[in-house]
């Protein structure tokens, strides 16, 4: 997790050093909407180590990234790691998106206002 000094400082660590350089995540990518859940314990770092117990109830990627306050690609970055030493399971939501229907009729509401 970054620690904030003073609003001037910035993060203690800069999220480029908790990811190593690396931009991408081993392995496939993760969706926004992927449900994340624990299924091992003690991760290597503080931010894996926050991944586990927010992660003690499915959550999405995206929610992980508000709740370590980190950039989403250093989540990805983290949680692929974790992912290959078996610390997380990830379950793709991309079959429960909603209806080309119901996409229409939410357009057509927000025209109406």
């Amino acid at each position: 997790m970054n620690v904030w000094m003073d609003d001037e400082a910035g993060p203690v660590v800069r999220p480029y050093a908790l990811t190593r350089g690396r931009t991408r995540p081993s392995g496939e990518t993760f969706d926004l909407i992927a449900l994340v859940s624990a299924v091992g314990e003690g991760g290597s770092g503080p931010e894996q180590e926050a991944i586990l117990r927010a992660a003690q109830s499915p959550i999405s990627v995206a929610d992980l990234a508000v709740e370590l306050d980190l950039p989403v690609g250093v989540v990805q970055v983290i949680l692929g790691d974790m992912r290959d030493h078996g610390l997380i399971s990830v379950t793709s939501q991309a079959g429960s998106r909603p209806s080309e229907r119901i996409l229409k009729e939410v357009i057509n509401g927000l025209r109406a206002l």
